[in-house]
């Protein structure tokens, strides 16, 4: 990765010295670093200080603890309990992270039971089979 970056330095150098960047618009004028436009301005001073300082909002962290948990569904192989429990837990923090997005999220009744419906069937199936399993096992029939 060392060798990408300086291979991108050394041709922005190159370029800068042939003058490849003298007249681009705004060439001259101070960047616009308002990147918090749409915050007040009294919440924004607020927001940076606390930025600056190495917080992160609470979104940006379910985003992560979201993520984490995808990368350990993705890894956990076929231990459908641990899948399961990842799953829940993946819904709640998806959950959680719409309602700080502006609200809790609005499903639809009988939405939400099909869904309860379809994952207690996964979870009694994937129980049923670990039960038909143990048996087998067992040298039960």
């Amino acid at each position: 990765m060392k060798l990408l970056d300086a291979l991108v330095e050394q041709r922005i150098a190159v370029a800068a010295a042939r003058g490849e960047f003298d007249d681009l618009p705004g060439a001259g004028a101070p960047l616009a670093l308002d990147e918090d436009a749409l915050v007040p301005e009294e919440v924004r001073v607020a927001k940076r200080i606390l930025k600056n300082a190495g917080f992160v909002p609470p979104a940006v962290e379910q985003l992560r603890a979201l993520r984490d948990l995808e990368n350990q569904l993705a890894s956990v192989g076929d231990n459908k309990a641990e899948r399961c429990r990842l799953r829940a837990k993946l819904l709640a923090f998806d959950m959680a992270l719409e309602s700080l997005r502006g609200g809790p999220m609005v499903v639809p009744h009988e939405y939400r039971r099909r869904i309860a419906e379809r994952l207690a069937g996964r979870v009694d199936a994937g129980a049923d089979a670990d039960a038909d399993a143990d048996a087998d096992r067992a040298g039960k029939p």
